[in-house]
């Protein structure tokens, strides 16, 4: 169910204390994009966030998404020690809805010229409407699901070849297709699609990927050369329906 973020104007699906796993404006808002030119280091980067936020008019609670990049992927342990100071620094922000994470986020590592701190390459917000166009965010959602003993496990784990990455797709978009319905959405009205992997993906692309998005694939599939944040994960994808992008350099 999602829970709605009076303060931010936006309504998002609890995931617990790291992020969320999606957003969508409340009536009569809309989400806007902001995409760093250059990416800024995180410490830097929060405080660009505050500072545009304030001179858009808008108060800390409307940020919904952030974009991060990473300097290497991670062990699960090593990614919740990077998650604390995150959560805490949203906490101050008085961002967080009795203990739950609204703010949704896609992290990932860079494969070529990676980034050799945490960098903050975009973030989401909120404000008033200026179109009648739903708009929302997905969190990047890599390839796991709960199995029947309660545990996270990888789907097909270790397993790059193309039978393996199709099982990894299929259940990402099952994953990414649960969470539009949870925001009264569906693939069609999403302006774009990023999907993360130093893997090939092409004959997944056009067998599983653009059948399952519709006509979003009109607005073409955006590829990152990049892997999840944690070890063992191969592929990630994420997306949103925005109407208004800017460009801070």
């Amino acid at each position: 169910m999602s829970i709605e973020n009076v303060r931010g104007n936006y309504r998002f699906i609890p995931a617990g204390a790291p992020f969320s796993s999606g957003c969508a404006a409340s009536p009569g808002f809309e989400i806007v994009h902001a995409a760093l030119a250059p990416m800024r280091p995180l410490a830097e980067g929060f405080a660009l966030v505050e500072s545009h936020l304030k001179h858009a008019g808008r108060p800390l609670a409307a940020l919904c998404a952030m974009q991060l990049r990473l300097p290497r992927v991670l062990s699960a342990q090593g990614f919740a020690d990077f998650n604390q100071p995150y959560i805490e620094h949203l906490r101050a922000w008085g961002i967080l809805l009795d203990g739950a994470n609204p703010v949704a986020r896609t992290n990932v590592a860079l494969e070529v010229n990676p980034v050799a701190e945490p960098m903050l390459a975009g973030f989401f917000f909120t404000l008033p409407a200026t179109a009648s166009h739903p708009s929302l965010v997905l969190a990047g959602s890599a390839e796991s699901r709960t199995n029947q003993a309660g545990r996270r496990e990888i789907v097909a784990a270790n397993d790059t070849s193309p039978q393996g990455l199709t099982l990894k797709t299929e259940c990402i978009l099952e994953e990414l297709s649960r969470r539009l319905a949870n925001l009264d959405s569906g693939w069609n009205s999403m302006t774009a699609v990023n999907i993360y992997t130093v893997h090939d993906i092409h004959s997944v692309m056009a067998a599983t990927l653009l059948p399952a998005i519709g006509i979003a694939g009109h607005q073409g599939i955006t590829w990152h050369y990049a892997r999840p944040p944690v070890a063992g994960l191969d592929l990630e994808i994420d997306a949103h329906a925005v109407y208004r992008q800017v460009v801070i350099r």
